[in-house]
């Protein structure tokens, strides 16, 4: 008897004696994650081990579906083990390249009553987290809408965790007992200095989106509350996958984000050569004038694309507007606006137009406004105020964006849509909202918690300000918005959010209201300069809602972004991650000594090397943004 088939015999053995047993378990590739499978008399549990540690329990394998029956899938039928490693190219993100490896449990489960239903569990288990997802039966479940997932995370103590039951909310830190509602995901939860949790899902595509709500008789343990009942058949029977990330740290769980890209299929687009990343200035006043400007401004300041916002087609609000002509509302601006000839125009200098469509017109005339817009030349759509939540609605946008991929748009949805990863798959979904973002004014507090549990779902966008009066009085100065500009990720920038350009009409009106007049200074060459992809990213520091810093690199070039909440922070960064032997030059964009009252940013330009440590104390609410050049 040869080796190979020795072996294989012992392997079915011992797979044989773990059903039997009805307890199974699977490492992550480097062995410091575990995830073990337990049949109990409560049902199936999937506890999380990190180094022999116990670290979460979950309670997998129970649904109530239409006939209010509760089952519980606890039954381990047979299993299949496979492992997975390949390392693929974004066309665009945080990093050129990403590594997807893990070890997969395929589990076959069946109830006590009726082992005709089956159910398969399926478990990845990487060095970066836990996922699972459920797969269906087509012929058992042809019929079922879900009602509830019982899927529960149960904490070993009453740990802190970040929540909030919005998407755009307040975050507040609460502890696991005292959470009051839903909270949205990634719920990031603080087990100890050394051990941080991130929990969420990922593939959410035509399904109910999850929150977490606390289990009102176990004050330790987080239920999946779905947003609406669930129709198995159009959710191809398919659950999305339901993650648990681990690390050390805050800083190693944001760097780990592409955990949740690689829980989503592969690009689905042949051609991506119109899917361009870049800067975004936003035109406020609904004017060919100021559309005329910021075309001009952007082509001066190395800016991509110009958007216009809500009021090119009438008011919003109206479900008798129609996105298919050129109305401006006019309680927003007098107009005159010849948008064809600012979309014209802009094409001419190398400059996309993206324009904004509120979900009142989406919703009947999609079909009819895409190759319309396709037509007038226009580069992205930026979806506004989008139903989300129930599975309808997960499934209608989802299926908008495919849509406008049909089309060679680019997509940014705004309001309260989250991402769960599925830019891979359809990488013309550019960026979204779903955070607080400068619109709302977020204390630096606010910004370095967004950073570190907003931000592990994927790319957000914050609406970027920089001249507006509330950029002191609120957001920790003109330095900050640049840090936030590196530290904060999104594809498609924006930036100068409430700002125009001196071409543009200067009264008040428009989409928003304009607080800035944006004139020439050295200070602009920071967003000039400022890529929106990056090739490697690192957090060097950070700790949730006190300070944070982290660095970027696009192509030879680094960018380093810092801030510091309520406290003055002493910042210490080692430039090791430079070229051994290398000379660089870095720009610095500091808050000036004179406070946040006068809002100015100071300039300096030393020289650097790998060995090179740069020390500064950024005042309480500051920031500090660094660009690294080589000589």
């Amino acid at each position: 008897m040869n080796r190979y088939l020795l072996f294989l015999i012992l392997f079915l053995i011992i797979l044989h004696i773990s059903c039997t047993k009805q307890n199974i378990e699977v490492n992550s590739p480097s062995s410091n994650l575990v995830a073990k499978i337990t049949s109990e008399d409560s049902g199936l549990m999937l506890s999380v081990y990190n180094s022999k540690e116990a670290i979460l329990d979950v309670n997998v394998g129970g649904f109530v579906f239409n006939e209010k029956d509760s089952l519980s899938y606890d039954q381990i039928s047979s299993i299949k083990q496979t492992s997975f490693d390949e390392t693929w190219k974004p066309v665009y993100g945080e990093r050129n390249t990403v590594r997807d490896r893990y070890n997969q449990l395929e589990i076959n489960l069946t109830t006590k009553n009726d082992k005709n239903q089956n159910l398969k569990l399926l478990c990845r288990v990487y060095d970066e987290g836990v996922a699972f997802r459920y797969l269906f039966d087509e012929k058992s479940f042809s019929n079922k809408i879900l009602i509830r997932e019982l899927t529960a995370f149960n904490f070993q103590d009453d740990y802190d965790a970040w929540v909030t039951d919005k998407a755009q909310g307040v975050y507040e830190k609460e502890n696991i007992s005292k959470i009051d509602g839903v909270s949205e995901r990634p719920l990031v939860v603080k087990r100890n200095e050394k051990s941080f949790l991130a929990m969420g899902e990922a593939a959410s595509v035509d399904f109910a989106r999850m929150k977490f709500r606390r289990d009102s008789l176990k004050a330790l343990s987080l239920q999946v509350d779905l947003s609406s009942s669930v129709d198995l058949e159009k959710a191809k029977f398919t659950t999305p996958w339901r993650y648990v990330m681990v690390g050390a740290s805050p800083g190693e769980l944001l760097e780990n984000n592409y955990f949740i890209e690689n829980l989503n299929e592969p690009n689905q687009l042949v051609d991506v050569s119109w899917i361009k990343p870049g800067k975004v200035i936003r035109e406020v006043t609904l004017t060919t004038k100021g559309g005329i400007a910021c075309v001009d401004f952007a082509v001066k300041h190395n800016l991509q694309f110009v958007e216009f916002d809500a009021g090119w087609y009438g008011n919003e609000y109206d479900d008798a507007s129609d996105a298919t002509t050129f109305t401006v509302d006019p309680n927003r601006s007098p107009g005159p606006l010849d948008l064809q000839y600012v979309i014209n125009y802009a094409k001419e200098k190398d400059v996309g137009i993206i324009l904004y469509v509120n979900r009142r017109a989406l919703e009947k005339q999609l079909d009819e406004v895409l190759p319309l817009l396709k037509s007038w030349g226009v580069a992205g759509i930026k979806y506004g105020f989008v139903n989300v939540g129930p599975q309808e609605w997960t499934s209608w946008l989802h299926d908008a964006i495919r849509k406008a991929a049909k089309y060679e748009l680019m997509v940014d949805v705004h309001d309260e849509y989250r991402p769960t990863g599925y830019s891979r798959t359809y990488p013309n979904l550019i960026t979204q909202e779903g955070i607080r973002g400068d619109e709302e004014s977020p204390s630096t507090e606010h910004t370095l918690i967004t950073l570190f549990t907003r931000m592990i779902a994927g790319a957000g966008d914050n609406t970027n300000c920089f001249l507006a009066p509330r950029v002191s009085r609120k957001m920790g100065g003109k330095a900050g918005q640049m840090a936030k500009a590196i530290m904060l990720y999104s594809p498609w920038q924006f930036v100068y959010w409430y700002d125009r350009p001196e071409g543009s009409p200067h009264k008040k009106g428009g989409a928003g209201s304009a607080e800035g007049i944006i004139k020439e200074s050295e200070e602009l060459g920071f967003y000039d300069a400022l890529p929106t992809i990056w090739d490697e990213t690192k957090v060097l520091e950070g700790e949730i809602g006190e300070y944070a810093t982290v660095v970027r690199r696009s192509g030879e070039d680094w960018f380093i972004g810092s801030l510091t909440a309520n406290k003055a922070h002493a910042l210490e960064i080692s430039f090791s991650f430079l070229d051994e032997g290398k000379a660089y030059e870095a720009t610095i964009f500091s808050q000036d000594a004179s406070g946040l009252e006068d809002n100015k940013v100071t300039m300096e330009t030393i020289s650097v090397n790998q060995k090179a440590i740069l020390t500064k104390t950024l005042v309480e609410n500051s920031g500090l943004a660094v660009i690294i050049r080589k000589k």
